[in-house]
């Protein structure tokens, strides 16, 4: 899996794309000019072209590469992700795009003063925006190291850098309105870039006579030498005979060994050669057999498989309705209608991508099943086309396939960017288009920073996490914002503070690489790794209750907000808050 030679297509590919989203938002810089323009793009962006931004960047590494990954490892389960993805869509549809868009507000700080009129709200929305954009970037920039190191060679905090670099620099160039054109272009690139391998390999694949679900472990057809990149523990089926060089069960081996049924574990630094036809060992905790792989319930590894599966449902399904970075779209929207209509196109355009990473999932246990050894899942969309395809053939479609990756890198890390800029730049500095641009520079280090250091887990797990949080917080704060009228500022704070110490304190464990091991086998792990379940009841249930025992403190006036919120805006009963350009 190391010492190829790299394909100058690859090469030739990701510099394309990258100069190809350098250049848009060159293009969107001359159209930005005043504060509106960087924070919501003057609210002037189309239905069609609104939904094309928010798929390109939503569909993020966890989209691009982590659903196939999960998918290949752990099967049935997996699919839970690129269907809570879509499906959270429906409920902003329902429930939250257009009366957020009637609001009249820049930002999600924006809408929790105008629905609560409480300064101390705002701050905490405003932290939470920040926590929930600054997790989510980590693994954006951890996948483009990821994908650099795989695919060029060179280390991992390569790709980090040169990503970060320029997701920093197409945001302080033009904000929401140079982005805008640049995720609107990266979406069709991305769903080009996984569509092709995917029906290109769909064809190789029926040709195939190996049956996806057989009662056995999945096998190499060639002699296949791995890497391991960091300590592992491997569960095998069946003896096997394998070639080890490094650390094995605790001792160094170097020569012949077979592999006995059970758990083995394999240190750093180890190189493991599997002969042609030998059964794969696979990570512990992923299902070993295709038996196994096809059936659901056995959850993502580890104890309480079903705690897990049902707490990733709950933070999918309603973590889409609490991202900043996709809330914040809707402000771009001409009206409420827009909004609408721009949350079904997004669903339309969303459901479509998601179908070729589950093609490719399966494709990748099939013919890249070395990978499950290491749990670097991750990596099957980017080495499936040239170890299913020799020539030309494999390296047009993994040219392809970079392409996709870097795009999904950075159209997610520039619309989380633009979301923490506008919240530091009106709230602690003095909303001009410079503090814009000083609080995007800052904004983007500290999670390139933190992406260099922090622990790197499964790319979509990763994100679950973020989706956790933000089902936790700002998810309650906007559905019960605009549904019910008994909502307070003491228990909206009440509400996000328990959601983001519980949610929040989850994720930053697990990306610091905490619990240690001896916490690692019980329910501490698991509500570490899936808290939603959890998180976001505590956090409802603290908003209703906190609210009720302060009930006197709802806002005089909440039934002239939502009137604004829910009337139709012919009725004029709405207005934005307009924003110009103070200074340069």
């Amino acid at each position: 899996m190391t010492g190829q030679p790299i394909p100058l297509l690859t090469v030739l590919a990701l510099v394309a794309a990258a100069v190809a989203t350098v250049g848009i938002g060159i293009y969107g810089v001359r159209l930005a000019r005043t504060t509106s323009d960087f924070l919501v793009a003057s609210r002037s962006v189309g239905p069609r072209w609104n939904a094309a931004a928010i798929s390109g960047e939503y569909l993020s590494a966890a989209s691009f590469l982590g659903v196939a990954g999960l998918i290949a490892k752990y099967g049935a389960d997996a699919l839970w992700y690129p269907i809570g993805f879509t499906a959270g869509y429906l409920g902003l549809l329902l429930f939250v795009a257009a009366p957020l868009r009637r609001s009249g507000a820049y930002t999600v700080l924006d809408f929790a003063q105008f629905r609560l009129g409480s300064l101390l709200v705002r701050r905490v929305a405003m932290v939470v925006v920040a926590s929930v954009c600054g997790l989510y970037m980590v693994p954006q920039f951890q996948g483009a190291g990821l994908t650099l190191n795989i695919l060029l060679g060179v280390p991992g905090w390569v790709g980090v850098v040169v990503v970060g670099a320029i997701v920093i620099g197409n945001v302080v160039g033009g904000g929401m309105r140079s982005i805008t054109f640049v995720q609107g272009f990266q979406y069709w690139l991305k769903l080009t870039a996984v569509a092709v391998p995917a029906l290109v390999l769909a064809v190789y694949f029926f040709a195939d006579e190996r049956p996806v679900g057989a009662p056995a472990p999945p096998t190499v057809t060639a002699q296949t030498s791995v890497d391991i990149t960091t300590d592992v523990v491997v569960q095998v089926a069946a003896a096997t005979d394998v070639t080890v060089h490094g650390d094995l069960d605790g001792r160094p081996v170097s020569g012949d060994v077979q592999l006995g049924a059970g758990r083995h574990e394999l240190g750093k630094g180890t190189t493991l050669v599997l002969p042609a036809g030998s059964p794969v060992p696979v990570v512990a905790g992923a299902p070993a057999d295709g038996a196994g792989w096809l059936d659901p319930g056995g959850g993502f590894g580890g104890p309480h498989p079903l705690f897990q599966v049902y707490s990733l449902i709950l933070a999918t399904f309603l973590g889409a309705m609490g991202l900043p970075h996709v809330l914040v779209r809707f402000y771009t929207n001409p009206d409420g209608r827009a909004a609408r209509l721009t949350s079904l196109v997004v669903i339309a355009l969303v459901g479509v991508f998601y179908l070729f990473p589950v093609l490719l999932g399966v494709f990748a246990r099939l013919y890249v099943p070395q990978l499950l050894i290491t749990g670097t899942s991750d990596a099957a969309v980017l080495l499936l086309p040239s170890a299913v395809l020799s020539g030309w053939g494999g390296q047009l479609l993994a040219a392809l396939v970079a392409a996709g990756a870097i795009a999904a890198f950075l159209s997610t890390s520039s619309g989380l960017l633009v979301s923490i800029a506008g919240v530091l730049s009106t709230d602690v500095l003095r909303g001009r288009v410079r503090d814009f641009r000083v609080a995007a520079v800052l904004a983007g280090t500290v999670p390139l920073v933190l992406a260099l250091g922090a622990a790197s887990l499964d790319l979509s797990r990763s994100v679950g996490l973020v989706f956790a949080v933000a089902a936790s917080t700002l998810c309650p704060l906007l559905v019960l914002g605009i549904w019910w009228r008994g909502l307070t500022a003491a228990g909206a704070t009440a509400g996000m503070i328990v959601g983001l110490v519980a949610g929040g304190g989850a994720a930053l464990l697990a990306v610091l690489g905490v619990p240690s091991e001896n916490l690692w086998n019980g329910w501490p792990s698991v509500l570490i790794g899936y808290p939603a379940a959890v998180s976001v009841p505590l956090s409802f249930a603290a908003m209703v209750f906190v609210s009720i025992a302060t009930r006197r403190q709802a806002p005089r006036d909440v039934g002239r907000i939502f009137a604004r919120m829910h009337a139709p805006e012919r009725l004029g009963m709405g207005r934005d808050r307009e924003g110009d350009l103070r200074s340069t």
